[in-house]
């Protein structure tokens, strides 16, 4: 299906299955990638692709948000990019998409299935919910640390870049070598 929507690759979840993956990209590719497929049935605008979703909003699906959010940014800051969670195989496109969506649902006051809105507020409690609930089923400093990462990316005015930007950052900064003076933990 891919292939056949244009794609020139895709994701696989093991390296076992790139053969089979390359097999069904061959059948329709003629030449290493797509570039001159044009898509005429398909038109869009800027307005378009920058418009909240109008798609049906659930308090299950906002704590599914934070939540898989949490967990994949913890496990990315402990070293694992590539995280099993409630059986799927998360990478950080999944936590870039769940904390878009966060973002993009408290800045334009999304309405809930049940007429709720969507505000700040209302998310920082549920940061604090989910936080506590995740911490006594994985290490607790990491969740801690991937709640507020995600919490400061999901109060901003602005929708930062890229998820692992700041993710980087915080990174970086725990692995700096402590200096002579400075206390020991």
């Amino acid at each position: 299906r891919e292939a056949g929507d244009g794609h020139d690759g895709t994701w696989v979840a093991h390296p076992g299955l790139e053969a089979l993956a390359r097999a069904e990209f061959d059948k329709v590719m003629t030449g290493p990638n797509q570039l001159d497929r044009r898509l005429d049935d398909f038109a869009t605008s800027a307005s378009e692709l920058l418009a909240p979703c109008k798609g049906r909003v659930t308090e299950a699906g906002v704590r599914g948000n934070i939540r898989v959010a949490i967990q994949y940014l913890a496990a990315w800051l402990e070293g694992n990019g590539c995280v099993p969670i409630d059986h799927l195989m998360e990478d950080a496109a999944t936590a870039e998409i769940a904390r878009s969506q966060l973002w993009q649902w408290a800045t334009h006051g999304a309405r809930l299935d049940d007429g709720r809105v969507v505000d700040r507020a209302w998310l920082q409690a549920l940061f604090d919910e989910e936080r506590t609930d995740l911490a006594t089923d994985h290490a607790g400093r990491a969740i801690e640390a991937a709640t507020e990462l995600l919490r400061d990316m999901t109060m901003n005015e602005e929708l930062e870049e890229f998820l692992t930007l700041p993710a980087y950052e915080r990174l970086t900064e725990a692995s700096k070598p402590r200096g002579e003076g400075d206390e020991q933990a």
